[in-house]
């Protein structure tokens, strides 16, 4: 590795850092840009950190800088880590066909009714479901016409009421449809998400316990007489994951040891692994709640095998596996992503 590019790498991460403020009393946040009544949070959020990065080489870390040990805010890229709660659902045998609509197992969520009763938990881990409601006061309508900044522009003004399509032929980054799978996952379960999670997950992979995953202030849900908390997939209206970079790191490095812990342990099946990396017909950027890097649209300078987690703020989880690589990097000006990331490889290929 070229120590001199790994350096010069750093400085441009750290001098582009987002615009976002470092306190949630400025501008931060997702909700920010949301039209009223849903510009508003709804479950707690904290100040964030400074730029901060992790590159890990072959499960060695080849360089850092920030703060990787501080628990921050990731947003969306806990949709990867719904994406793994889904595949121990599915290792389990709770969940043994995607295809099948949800409302066989979980009737009387949101799912029994209209175009709502033809969806499958593939839809909804594809962001393809069409799904029409509220959960915990958001409508989905609330991210219909919604950009994102890796996916096709839509054709019209985010929060208007866009015409709904047959479920499974239209692609829509929503991050309420996200909560309602959360939702439906939970009753699927029957028991936190988050325990799920480190029961199954973090601590296999012998991660730290400075991670929270956290609920709306209204998303406690009654099931089996408990009162539960129905985790969201991401921090849109505040909430979600918050996690170190080391963390991160574990997770990216289990997921390029296809599943499994340092100790041989089969965390997640490989079957469901390959399955979350398969382009979505739809949208060949995406898979199971991942982006894809598919003929290198999304990032040009990095090779197509690599998948990312990616939060607003900007968050990314980045797994590269023709180097054995996973990369962190938190805080980042997403524009000038693609520029870290190829002074990063440039820097590793020495």
């Amino acid at each position: 590795m070229q120590d001199a590019l790994m350096q010069q790498a750093i400085q441009f991460a750290q001098d582009h850092e987002t615009t976002w403020d470092r306190s949630v009393d400025g501008v931060f946040g997702v909700h920010q840009q949301d039209p009223p009544p849903w510009n508003r949070l709804l479950g707690p959020v904290h100040d964030r950190g400074p730029v901060t990065g992790l590159v890990v080489v072959d499960g060695k870390t080849v360089a850092s800088w920030g703060e990787p040990q501080r628990a921050d805010l990731t947003f969306s890229v806990a949709k990867m880590y719904l994406a793994l709660v889904a595949g121990v659902a599915h290792d389990r045998g709770l969940l043994p066909d995607v295809d099948e609509p949800v409302r066989a197992r979980v009737p009387g969520i949101g799912f029994d009714e209209g175009n709502n009763a033809l969806i499958t938990w593939r839809h909804l881990l594809q962001q393809i479901s069409e799904w029409e409601g509220e959960r915990f006061g958001v409508s989905d309508q609330a991210d219909r016409y919604r950009a994102v900044t890796f996916g096709t522009p839509p054709d019209g003004k985010k929060g208007d009421p866009r015409p709904l399509q047959t479920p499974g032929t239209y692609w829509e980054y929503n991050d309420v449809r996200i909560n309602q799978l959360s939702y439906a996952l939970l009753h699927l379960f029957r028991k936190p998400l988050p325990e799920v999670f480190r029961e199954a997950v973090m601590g296999p992979i012998g991660a730290s316990e400075t991670w929270n995953w956290v609920c709306y202030d209204n998303a406690w849900v009654n099931i089996d007489g408990v009162l539960m908390p129905s985790v969201p997939g991401g921090s849109h209206w505040g909430g979600g994951m918050s996690i170190s970079s080391e963390d991160q790191a574990l997770i990216g490095q289990m997921l390029l040891n296809d599943g499994r812990a340092w100790d041989g342990k089969q965390v997640i099946s490989q079957e469901w692994l390959r399955a979350m990396r398969t382009p979505s017909e739809l949208a060949p950027y995406y898979g199971y709640l991942i982006w894809l890097n598919d003929g290198q649209k999304m990032f040009p300078s990095v090779p197509a095998s690599s998948f990312f987690g990616v939060g607003a703020g900007s968050s990314f989880t980045w797994v590269e596996p023709e180097r054995r690589m996973v990369v962190i990097v938190r805080w980042l000006n997403s524009a000038y992503a693609d520029g870290l990331f190829g002074r990063i490889l440039a820097a590793v290929d020495g």
